[in-house]
């Protein structure tokens, strides 16, 4: 599947205005970013860099944000078409925003968001 840097963009914008209000808002001071691909070439889909909220003993002022990053090539290399893609997106989104929560990869699959 090929899709330009911009559409993605909108794309991945779109998927995050449709997840419930009780999984967003919560999140403070974190940034969503959409690059092509991870530094280390793998085929991760999403990475979530900063502390978890869990694992957190202060947070505050001049505090850099956390960052979400969606990867644009590993999805479109995954997914046939944009109903595909949109879906993965989605669970990419879910997942990371798990990790941001202190959830671990193990729960996240058995809850069917890895």
């Amino acid at each position: 599947m090929r899709m330009e840097a911009d559409a993605f963009e909108r794309l991945v914008i779109d998927e995050l205005d449709a997840l419930p209000d009780e999984m967003v808002d919560g999140l403070e001071n974190v940034a969503f970013v959409c690059e092509d691909a991870p530094e280390d070439g793998s085929d991760i889909l999403g990475e979530y860099q900063g502390v978890a909220l869990t694992e957190r003993d202060r947070y505050g002022f001049g505090e850099l944000p956390d960052r979400i990053v969606v990867f644009r090539e590993p999805l479109l290399r995954l997914c046939a078409d944009e109903e595909e893609l949109r879906d993965e997106v989605h669970i990419t989104l879910v997942h990371e925003i798990g990790h941001y929560y202190g959830i671990d990869d193990e729960e996240l699959h058995r809850l069917g968001w890895a």
